[in-house]
């Protein structure tokens, strides 16, 4: 009787616990509610429960973010219809002298623990977080309209803003970069700024533009802080209806315990004074065909090439640069980069370094014949050069947006 008393009374603990996982931080988070639809937070809880998926380790962060480790198998890639079956698998590394030495990715909530082998660090969404979205539809998407003028490579002086530099229109399978890290000041909490590399093919005029995103960016709104931090990004539909941001939907497979996608980075570079960076590879397998993700020398995970159409086969161009979207019309105050224009160099502007694409055979070499995408120059600009050190082909690019020169 006691043995069966102990059974039902642990059972009665486990569940407990399961709900307060699940139902926990909603109801925790209630002073965040006010004025909230009963309707609407019954649709943001629901969402909640379908993404957050039960760890077996959960990290406070100092940042006030919770890493939870959830296990390898139950990620939420195996949401996704394609992956239901899907064996992880493993990866071939391009070849060549990438030139880059490896700089450890360096994140806030390390400071507080770990998580165990076959688990992977998924930052927890909170109420709040969904909350500031304008619906539980577009949390965590881009919005196609803005992105149209950047695809289409028209001019705007409005809507998202850029400094860019493209590779020639080709056959690739891959980049590295060295981006260097920053902390820009955005005008609203609304406004994003960003450095990220672009992979591409097909066409947003067609609907059938595919892209694989990844890189830093400062985004209040939907982080809930102005600290940097890492992120991935796919469509394969010009950001219709599929792809977004992190893991907030199926699609990245992520195989590493050590970094959060989402997760703060630090230190970041001061104007005059020491420059941090993070490398960036981003490569198609030959064997499997999935675009792999490595992030300061370490192999984060892959998109399978499942998900994809166009970029089922190979991307067509590359494009490294800023990002800055404002809230409102009109010329933002947002920065791009360290906030201050290409002409002022080492330690004063935002840099990418080290530019290489990546062939059909596997191999590393310097990209050349760019071309640059600025239709606000006096805004953010870009510049690109080469050397023959370890800076390879390089860009600064960046700006402080509205001035005298760009009311």
């Amino acid at each position: 009787m006691a043995a069966t008393t102990r059974r039902v009374c642990l059972v009665a603990l486990v569940v407990a616990l399961a709900f307060l996982f699940f139902e926990g931080p909603a109801m925790a988070e209630s002073g965040t509610t006010a004025g909230v639809s009963a309707q609407r937070l019954r649709e943001v809880r629901s969402f909640l429960r379908s993404v957050n998926k039960a760890p077996v380790k959960s990290i406070q962060s100092p940042d006030g973010d919770i890493i939870d480790c959830v296990p390898i198998s139950k990620q939420p890639a195996f949401d996704h219809p394609l992956l239901k079956n899907h064996t992880i698998q493993p990866s071939r590394h391009p070849y060549g002298d990438s030139k880059i030495a490896s700089h450890p990715v360096t994140q806030t909530w390390q400071q507080n623990g770990k998580c165990p082998e076959n688990t992977i660090p998924i930052r927890r969404t909170k109420e709040e977080d969904v909350l500031r979205a304008s619906s539980v539809n577009w949390y965590g998407k881009k919005t196609p309209e803005d992105l149209q003028k950047f695809h289409l490579k028209a001019s705007a002086n409005s809507g998202h803003q850029y400094a860019v530099a493209s590779s020639a229109t080709g056959n690739y399978y891959g980049t590295e970069a060295n981006i260097n890290l920053w902390k820009p000041m955005t005008e609203s909490p609304q406004d994003f700024s960003l450095t990220q590399l672009w992979v591409v093919a097909g066409f947003y005029s067609t609907n059938d533009l595919n892209t694989i995103e990844t890189g830093w960016q400062v985004y209040q709104s939907f982080y809930g802080d102005n600290n940097p931090r890492l992120f991935i990004y796919w469509t394969r539909d010009a950001y219709k209806s599929t792809g977004c941001y992190n893991l907030r939907c199926p699609g990245f497979v992520q195989t590493n315990n050590q970094i959060a996608i989402g997760g703060a980075l630090s230190p970041q570079s001061a104007y005059g004074g020491s420059q941090y960076e993070v490398c960036f590879l981003v490569w198609k397998d030959p064997g499997s065909g999935n675009w792999w993700l490595q992030v300061g020398g370490i192999d984060l995970g892959y998109w399978p090439s499942s998900i994809f159409t166009r970029l089922a086969n190979r991307a067509s161009y590359i494009q490294w640069g800023g990002e800055v979207a404002p809230s409102e019309n009109g010329q933002t105050s947002t920065q791009m980069g360290s906030g201050h224009f290409p002409s002022e160099g080492f330690g004063k502007a935002s840099y990418i370094r080290n530019i290489q694409t990546v062939d059909s055979s596997n191999s590393l070499s310097s990209a050349n014949g760019l071309s640059l995408i600025n239709p606000t120059p006096n805004c953010y600009n870009v510049q690109t050069g080469t050397s023959s050190n370890d800076w390879g082909t390089y860009m600064f690019y960046g700006g402080p947006g509205r001035n005298s020169n760009c009311p």
